[in-house]
């Protein structure tokens, strides 16, 4: 059975600054989840803009630049909470800072009295802030920094989304979780080349990067000839 993986990320109306508890008071606006089936970004996904009943933060706005005036006629949450529950159930949960998103998914949960209280009893999390730290200890590792480490093109993400960034957080895990060597090899030239191995489970892939090819001439594959019958002769026949 092929493990399903849902990358999901929200946008919210605001934050709580001086407050831990950041969810209380402000709603999720929007929700974007995307499939990964077999280390495969599939075109099975879940979105949804939310009428979160209340005004969104001018610093909130301008991250995503969702304004009340796209909301005021989108659905509550209680009224796409079964297709979502639905759509991540069972899953690995991929989040960004799953933390903050994971808060503001329970607290939308408890309150409207939904049979589900904590998603963590459903889905295994995992944070990717966390793994981009240990992989790259020390360094900025929010979404746009990773899209940049790993040349994932964002041209066209001008304000942050839900969906988009989810699509661009499935293809930054995808780069996190892949184990990579690189081998280098250097021509009497003194052209480098290099073989970069990408191994994912039992899976190894390769791509060449600057390779040159230099095939043997007629004199030198006349002296392997030559060297194969003298092993023949004084090793094999005695």
């Amino acid at each position: 059975m092929l493990l399903k993986r849902i990358v999901l990320d929200i946008e919210t109306t605001g934050i709580n600054k001086y407050n831990k508890y950041y969810y209380i008071g402000h709603k999720i606006i929007e929700i974007g989840a995307i499939e990964i089936t077999n280390f495969n970004i599939t075109n099975n996904k879940f979105h949804s803009y939310i009428n979160p009943n209340r005004n969104v933060d001018k610093e909130a706005y301008n991250i995503h630049g969702i304004d009340n005036k796209l909301l005021y006629n989108k659905p509550l949450f209680s009224d796409i909470v079964d297709n979502f529950i639905k759509f991540i159930y069972k899953s690995e949960l991929i989040i960004h800072n799953a933390k903050f998103d994971i808060s503001f998914i329970n607290y939308e949960l408890n309150l409207i009295n939904y049979k589900i209280s904590n998603i963590k009893s459903i889905c295994n999390i995992i944070d990717t802030l966390s793994l981009a730290r240990k992989k790259f200890p020390g360094k900025k590792n929010n979404l746009d920094s990773l899209c940049d480490r790993f040349n994932i093109n964002r041209e066209n993400r001008n304000f942050h989304g839900a969906l988009i960034d989810a699509i661009l957080l499935a293809k930054v895990f995808l780069l996190l979780i892949k184990k990579q060597s690189k081998i280098l090899f250097e021509t009497e030239n003194s052209k480098k080349y290099d073989i970069i191995l990408y191994k994912n489970n039992n899976n190894i892939n390769y791509k060449l990067e600057n390779l040159i090819i230099l095939k043997a001439n007629k004199k030198e594959l006349n002296n392997h000839i030559n060297l194969l019958n003298f092993i023949k002769i004084k090793y094999l026949n005695k």
